[in-house]
């Protein structure tokens, strides 16, 4: 069976391969290892071979294990890549360096008032539905870019990127494209795209990270 850290180092390898084909700087695309449902004695072989940017779905689940592992491995930088409800927005500042799910009024103004109250910063991107699915979270593409000028303008938050998550059935390719044309209109440079199954696409796109799991760590249970 292949191990977490062989696997962890294809994958960069594949990313790699993917900025030289693209014609991309060496290093211009981040690698988040989604570690969610995945236990911190599972996460800590990737660690000691060096990876120190992990994505969680939970804020919970997060809470359990990554203080622990921040305090042992330092200069982790951890990701929120799930959908943040309002009431975990105390939490959410206090644990991650980047959140990639700002989706609505309400979490923009929770995060506000944390922000302002923990004097802390953490990274904010916003999350765009682009197949604007029912089931899904993410703002509707026709109002992400007034969405980031309204989180700037009313709540003096910084945004610093967009996150989309492709429907499943459908090309990335157009996904991506679009993610990239309103990060243009929006005025920010990160783009947090492309998951184990096309993430070679996205940095093709103009991905700045790709949040690679299953690829790292193996099938979920």
């Amino acid at each position: 069976m292949t191990s977490a850290v062989e696997q962890l180092l294809a994958v960069k390898a594949r990313i790699a391969g993917a900025e030289r084909e693209a014609k991309r700087e060496p290093g211009a695309v981040t690698l988040v290892a989604v570690s969610k449902t995945f236990s911190a004695d599972e996460i800590r072989s990737v660690l000691e071979a060096g990876q120190r940017v992990f994505g969680e779905n939970r804020v919970q689940e997060a809470q359990g294990k990554w203080p622990a592992l921040k305090e042992a491995f330092p200069g982790i930088e951890l990701h929120l890549i799930g959908p943040l409800q309002s009431n975990k927005a105390k939490e959410a500042v206090a644990l991650f360096d980047v959140i990639e799910t700002v989706d609505r009024e309400k979490i923009a103004a929770e995060l506000a008032k944390e922000i302002a109250r923990q004097g802390r910063t953490p990274r904010l991107y916003v999350q765009v539905n682009t197949g604007s699915e029912p089931q899904k979270a993410g703002i509707e593409p026709r109002e992400a870019v007034r969405f980031v000028k309204r989180c700037r303008e009313m709540h003096g938050l910084a945004i610093d990127g967009l996150m989309c998550i492709p429907p499943a059935d459908e090309n990335p390719g157009p996904h991506f494209a679009l993610l990239e044309k309103l990060s243009n209109e929006a005025g920010v440079a990160k783009l947090s795209m492309g998951m184990s199954g096309d993430y070679e696409t996205a940095v093709a796109f103009g991905a700045t990270s790709v949040r690679v799991g299953s690829a790292i760590f193996g099938s979920r249970v």
